[in-house]
Order: structure tokens, then C-alpha cells, then sequence
């Protein structure tokens, strides 16, 4: 009997994913007051489907309609389209078969404003973005699905589009332009935003009721409850089994998928299940996780979810102060498209600063729809396996949380080829080549490497060692050193994260290590 009610119980975890035990939503009850939490009683109302939608238009020669659109009279080689109607989309960007080929020349969009029918001007789409991506030798960058592609363009709400596209030679087989319709926002912050309190230790906590009803359907989200003790002398296997599938009855409650409970559950130790944001700590509260922190990740180890261990830590370690971080459910991930399981490297580093090239023509409500397009495009269009950047940072200061797999772990990303390994990548929203970024961007930079850096012993201000993956400037295998808050343009041949933007690095160092306590 025994022996069949643990394989049942085996059987049906199995087939809804598989959580470990330190993973179950009443867990995060045992994390000390003084740490500021939010309690594990916070619901969160049913979210809305984001179905979201991405068309893909394969180019067409122009010839001598490229004349007619402006071209030049030699420009017989050059391909697009029309203008043409359209469904609904906000972000474009191009795609091509091969990889590892470059698009050397220009492209160029218009689009048609779904608000008021205006045409905008012609705008130029950032063709170097190869730099960005997975390691060559990794399983993600040897993908069959990948495909090469320009850096994606935010538009805003459009209906109609004409591109063009012109090479320095010959241009790279099979291009087709991607218009990206992000979906409608789901995150209910958006609707009602987040109250918070300061606690007596100053940590900043987000508060919510106990349960909360959604206006539009009328349900109610269930508050989850604390497991009861086990009773004496039952076997460990059955106790892990019977803690995952209390974890999935209250997940379920809160209307989460088994994908969208594997991407939450890697914070449930920062923030409760659904969580649409991890709340502020202060310096003093923050440093009372880095041992707890320690000890609940190693129990956290489980087959389903191999997440490094963090360092332990000193008695009084150098780290700043943890940042708000809006996790993927605040951002309205559709955790269904990437591919499932997260991988880790073995600490970090590093961290490299980008900008998406997106442009900055985006409102900060609008952040949310700019990463959800993001994402769409580098995992449906370019055949990424996840969202390419750790970290997101809008014009605002906002932080978001980026690729899955934990914001505290060492998720391993695809943003600076050649060196992803042991080093954590962070996009700002936006082009700031000729731009400055706001002041708000830079000290979101600072805090949030101060925290995170300093998770892994790392001064800010200090430099870092990195092997290469290989790349335009470093052959493979060398050992490179770099700042420990770096431009991707240091380990790759690019613009990227713009001069004006990679001129704001020293300040976030500085700021960063004086947030970490340092002088």
C-alpha cells in the first residue's frame, strides 16, 4: 500500500513538473522578519491570456521599386517591402537563415501609427547584432533553430509598415522582416500599483490583502497556507512528494502554470509564488540573507532545478543593498515559449552593460511591452532559448528581472558572445549612442551590481578575469581582463552600450562599490 501510494504520488508530481520541497509556497514563512518580506499570503488575481504574435514577412527584390522608395539607381540588389496593411504589431526586426552570417548595409522601416494613421519618417534598424547571443560551444549557441538577426526596433502601436533593405555586397539568404505584437499587459500592477511599507529595519516591503477578487471575472484568489507538521517516522520520499503537491494546490490557486511555478519558484526564497515583484531591502536587512540565502539554496538542490549554491559569506560582507526587481510575472513573460530547465554557470564575475538599440522612443508603463517583445523576438524569431539579458533596466530606473532561472543564482545568458560564462548581463532600454542615459539608469546600474556582485565577493571598482568563448577581439581560450562593471564593447568589437551610456561606467562603479559599503 505504502509502496503504491508513493509511486502515485511520484507518478502525478512528475507530470505537473516536479517541484523540489524547498520550493513549496509556504516555505518563504520561515524567512526571518527582519529580512522584510512580503508574507506568503499575498495572492495575486488570475492573469489574463497574453497571447501576444509575431509575423514574419519574407522580403522581396525591389529592383526598381526601390527608386520609387527612395533608393538609389543601383540598388538592384536591394530587397523589402511595400507599404502594405498589416496586423497590429510594435516592435520589427529582421531575421536570416545562417547564423553566422552578417548583414553588412542598412535597414530601414517605416511604419503606419495605429492611433492616428501618420506615417513616421524612415528609421535605420541596428544591423550588428551578432555580438549578442549565446557561446559558440554551448548547446544553446549551436542551436539548429537559431537564426542571424538585426537588433529589434520598438515602433509603438502600428498597422502598416514598408522596409527597405540595401547590402555592401551580397545580402544573406532567406531574409524576412518580424513584427512583433507584444499582447496585452497583464501585469494587475499596472492596473493597481503596489503599496509600500518601510519596516523598523527600513526594508522596503510590497503589501497586498490577504486575497484579492479579479474586477473582470469575479474570481478569487485563494491565500496559501502553511503546511501541516508531518507525522513522526514518514519516509522522506513521501514527505518531498506530499510538500510538492501541497506547493501545487496553492499554486494553482494563484492560477500559475507548471512554467510560470518553475520561473517563480527559483525566487520563493526572495519573494512568495507569483510574486509580481521582489521587494527592496535595506543594507543591513540585505546582509541577513547572504547566510540564509546560503543554507536554502543548498537544500534547494533537486534534479529538476540544479542552482549553484551561493558563496558564504563573511561576517560582515561588502554588498549593497538589494534593489526592487520586477520579476517575469510582473513583466507578463509567456513562460510557455522558452525552452524549459535553467542553466547556470558556476558564479559571477562580471557584469557587462548593454543597450538594447531598441530606441527610446518607449514611455516607462511601456517597459513591460518593450521586454515582452524583446523576448518574443530573440526566442521565436532568432531561436534563443530564453530572453538574452540577466537584468533589464527602463529610462526610469526600473529593474527587471531577465532570463530565468533565479535573480540571486548565477543564470548563465546570451548577451556578450565569447564571455557570458561567469558574468551576468544588463540591458538599458534604449540607443544611447548619441543619447544620455538618464540619471536614474546609472544608479540603477550601481545598485543593482552592488547587490549582485556583491552576492559572489565581488568589488565593483576591482577588475575581473574571463576566459573567451571566442570572438572579433579575443581569440578562444585567452584570459581577459576587464572591469568588474563592464561595456559589452570590452569583449567584443561593437558599439554597444553606446558612448554616451559606456561613459556613465565609472560613476555606476564608483556608486556601486560605496552602495556595497566600500570607500
Amino acid at each position: 500500500m505504502r509502496a503504491s501510494l508513493a509511486s502515485s504520488i511520484a507518478v502525478t508530481c512528475a507530470a505537473v513538473l516536479a517541484l523540489p520541497v524547498s520550493f513549496v509556497a509556504p516555505a518563504a514563512a520561515a524567512v526571518p522578519s527582519a529580512l522584510g518580506l512580503p508574507p506568503t499570503s499575498t495572492a495575486q488575481p488570475p492573469a489574463p491570456e497574453l497571447p501576444g504574435a509575431t509575423q514574419s514577412l519574407p522580403l522581396e527584390p525591389l529592383g526598381g521599386a526601390d527608386r520609387a522608395l527612395g533608393g538609389g539607381a543601383d540598388d538592384s540588389g536591394a530587397q523589402g517591402l511595400a507599404r502594405r496593411d498589416v496586423r497590429p504589431f510594435s516592435l520589427v526586426g529582421v531575421v536570416w537563415d545562417d547564423p553566422t552570417a552578417a548583414l553588412h548595409g542598412t535597414v530601414q522601416v517605416r511604419t503606419r501609427s495605429a492611433a492616428d494613421g501618420a506615417w513616421s519618417e524612415w528609421q535605420d534598424v541596428e544591423t550588428h547584432n551578432e555580438e549578442h547571443g549565446a557561446d559558440p560551444d554551448t548547446a544553446e549557441g549551436a542551436g539548429r533553430a537559431l537564426k542571424g538577426s538585426t537588433a529589434p526596433l520598438w515602433v509603438g502601436a502600428s498597422d502598416g509598415v514598408e522596409i527597405r533593405v540595401r547590402g555592401e555586397g551580397g545580402l544573406p539568404e532567406g531574409l524576412r522582416l518580424e513584427l512583433v505584437d507584444p499582447g496585452e499587459s497583464r501585469e494587475a500592477m499596472e492596473a493597481t500599483p503596489p503599496t509600500t511599507t518601510t519596516s523598523t529595519n527600513g526594508a522596503t516591503a510590497a503589501t497586498a490583502s490577504h486575497t484579492s477578487t479579479n474586477t473582470n471575472t469575479g474570481a478569487t484568489a485563494a491565500t496559501p497556507r502553511a503546511a501541516a507538521p508531518p507525522a513522526p517516522g514518514t519516509p522522506a520520499g513521501l514527505l518531498a512528494a506530499s510538500a510538492s503537491l501541497t506547493a501545487l494546490g496553492s499554486l494553482g490557486s494563484l492560477g500559475l502554470s507548471a512554467a510560470e511555478a518553475a520561473a517563480s519558484g527559483v525566487n520563493s526564497r526572495l519573494a512568495p509564488y507569483g510574486a509580481f515583484w521582489i521587494p527592496a531591502l535595506s543594507k543591513e536587512a540585505t546582509e541577513l540573507t547572504i547566510p540564509y540565502l546560503s543554507r536554502s539554496e543548498e537544500a534547494a538542490k533537486a534534479p529538476s532545478v540544479q542552482a549553484p549554491a551561493l558563496p558564504a559569506a563573511a561576517a560582515k560582507p561588502y554588498i549593497g543593498p538589494r534593489p526592487k526587481i520586477i520579476t517575469r510575472k510582473g513583466w507578463g513573460a509567456d513562460e510557455s515559449i522558452r525552452e524549459k530547465g535553467f542553466v547556470y554557470t558556476k558564479t559571477i564575475k562580471a557584469a557587462f552593460v548593454h543597450h538594447s538599440a531598441t530606441g527610446n522612443n518607449y514611455t516607462c508603463a511601456q517597459a513591460p511591452s518593450v521586454l515582452r517583445s524583446i523576448y518574443r523576438y530573440h526566442v521565436q524569431s532568432s531561436g534563443w532559448r530564453d530572453f538574452g539579458y540577466n537584468f533589464a533596466v527602463d529610462k526610469c530606473g526600473n529593474i527587471y528581472e531577465g532570463r530565468a532561472g533565479g535573480v540571486a543564482q548565477p543564470v548563465l545568458g546570451a548577451h556578450t558572445l565569447g564571455f557570458n560564462t561567469n558574468s551576468m548581463g544588463i540591458a538599458v532600454l534604449g540607443t544611447f549612442t548619441k543619447s544620455a542615459p538618464p540619471a536614474a539608469v546609472v544608479t540603477a546600474v550601481a545598485r543593482l551590481t552592488a547587490w549582485k556582485l556583491g552576492l559572489h565577493g565581488v568589488n565593483p571598482k576591482a577588475a575581473a578575469y574571463l576566459v573567451s568563448g571566442g570572438g572579433n577581439l579575443y581569440k578562444k581560450g585567452s584570459t581577459v581582463k576587464f572591469n568588474a562593471i563592464a561595456g559589452h564593447r570590452d569583449g567584443f568589437a561593437t558599439e554597444c552600450p553606446g558612448a554616451r551610456l559606456y561613459g556613465k561606467l565609472g560613476t555606476a562603479r564608483t556608486s556601486s562599490a560605496k552602495y556595497q559599503g566600500r570607500s
